[in-house]
């Protein structure tokens, strides 16, 4: 179970009978897990509705233009806090239990929304349910990770994002059905707690991660979570299954009782493998903010539910990579085709968008044709890639790197939220979306240069990949070797059947 190489534990030698099949158990594990997904989505889809409908509810006879900039914009920073906490968090107490910590919180910021009766006091409500975002959206991902198959891991954290794009869409449809209620603003917030109650019930019959159990010396459960998630290979490859996470995680556990938290922060930084690491783990989260979507998602939201299903087809059979490589230049034709049209629809209002102005048709409909391609572009790869991020780390610093991954990702969002509309009166609209073009164009170098291919590869067999550099040629070598492997024992066990 070593490299005969390097003496790195790989799982290599270890392949599993029905590896490529879903078991009912991984289907209910992930549908449960995905419900934080859904609160993601709906949380932070559906105050675009309330906040159009709330009227005088909060005291002032209409909210004004930055009463609703801080209403919104708590969400991010509550979001960045509880990114940042999430995955430090859920090394001490384990990944489930965040989950909880969660939707307690989501349930809290729900009720606090729905009742509240001043501006300050909905703004502390959308902070918490912010919170609740950025523990969801940083540790949903990680836990359905180190609870699925290799071969199926890319596709089961694309449910996640499956279910964050789905959970926009029922946001702005409750929000459709609820704008002429009287005070239906408060049914739109509150209802958020009803997924998030659920997940709590559900949450005591899911089992923690089988990593986490082996470092807490639990190999007897975590056993029998692996006996479940291959439920179709033989005893025996089960326990080579186990014995390779155990002797993984048995390394983990030796650098984390032989280091400090501190220590472990500096080698973030300092050693070589975790800095790669966090490179691009923080820089696909960087590239999924800078490149604007989020001045757009609220646009096209349907796009992005339908595009984001082709993700889930292909994300383990194409690989990440690939999919990074085929569809971010489909996000620089998209938004450099609206710099254009933008250009030339506001030429007769000196480049700005001036309400009340007749248009052309026809340069409105090429518009809309870009952001259709754009966001369809951004749905089918980066809108999906940089959440697999848990995979890049090593279990000792898994949590640390998905914290400040995700914290990354929100930060980003605060920055283009907080500089959209000053960089659109700035540089026109067709300037803005040409530098986010640009911003595009300079993220799809970056995943040329550094992002490796982890389709296929096991969570210990990822950080192998970092020895030697960013390892895109290491990954293909070691997805080739392991393929070689699986032909060769699927022909010998052919041959014996004959």
């Amino acid at each position: 179970m070593r490299d005969i190489n390097t003496g790195e534990i790989n799982e290599m030698a270890v392949v599993a009978e029905g590896e490529e099949r879903t078991t009912w158990f991984v289907w209910i594990l992930v549908s449960c897990s995905t419900i934080s997904g859904l609160l993601f989505g709906y949380d932070t889809g559906v105050i675009s509705g309330a906040l159009v409908t709330i009227g005088s509810d909060l005291g002032p006879a209409q909210l004004s233009n930055s009463q609703k900039e801080l209403i919104t914009s708590s969400t991010t920073l509550g979001a960045l806090l509880g990114g940042l906490v999430a995955g430090v968090l859920s090394d001490w107490t384990g990944r489930r239990p965040v989950l909880g910590i969660a939707d307690i919180i989501f349930i809290a910021g729900a009720i606090a929304q729905a009742s509240c009766h001043t501006v300050w006091s909905m703004i502390g409500g959308r902070f918490l349910i912010g919170v609740g975002v950025g523990l969801a959206a940083c540790i949903a991902p990680l836990y359905i990770q180190e609870l699925s198959p290799t071969r199926l891991r890319g596709r089961m954290v694309v449910l996640n994002v499956v279910m964050i794009t789905f959970g926009q869409v029922i946001a702005y449809g409750i929000g459709a059905g609820f704008t002429h209620v009287t005070g239906g603003w408060r049914w739109m917030v509150g209802l958020g707690a009803v997924p998030a109650g659920l997940q709590l019930i559900f949450l005591l019959f899911l089992p923690e991660s089988p990593r986490i159990l082996i470092r807490r010396g639990n190999m007897a459960g975590a056993r029998a979570i692996m006996t479940k998630i291959y439920a179709f290979a033989q005893p025996e490859e089960v326990d080579l299954k186990v014995k390779l996470l155990h002797a993984a995680v048995q390394q983990s556990i030796e650098i984390t009782n032989t280091t400090t938290f501190i220590q472990r922060c500096q080698s973030m930084i300092f050693d070589p493998v975790n800095r790669r690491a966090l490179i691009i783990g923080c820089g696909m989260q960087a590239f999924q903010q800078l490149c604007g979507f989020n001045t757009l998602m609220y646009y096209r939201p349907r796009t992005n539910f339908i595009f984001t299903l082709v993700a889930l087809k292909w994300i383990d059979k194409i690989g990440r990579r690939k999919i990074m490589i085929w569809s971010a230049p489909g996000m620089v034709f998209g938004l450099t085709l609206a710099s254009i049209s933008f250009h030339f629809l506001t030429r007769k209002t000196g480049g700005n968008l001036v309400d009340g102005t007749q248009y052309s048709t026809g340069w409105s409909a090429i518009v809309l044709l870009s952001m259709i391609i754009f966001v369809a572009s951004y749905a089918t790869g980066l809108g999906n890639v940089p959440w697999q991020q848990g995979e890049l780390f090593g279990l000792e610093v898994r949590g640390l790197g998905t914290s400040l991954s995700t914290a990354t990702n929100w930060a980003g969002n605060l920055l283009i939220g907080s500089t959209y509309l000053s960089l659109m009166a700035a540089i026109t609209p067709s300037g803005s979306f040409g530098f986010y073009a640009g911003l595009c164009f300079l993220g799809w170098l970056f995943v040329l240069g550094c992002f490796p291919e982890t389709a296929g590869l096991s969570l210990e067999e990822v950080k192998m990949v970092f020895r030697n550099g960013f390892g895109i040629r290491e990954s293909q070598r070691l997805r080739k070797t392991k393929q070689d492997i699986r032909a060769r024992d699927t022909a010998a066990k052919l041959d014996k059947i004959r």
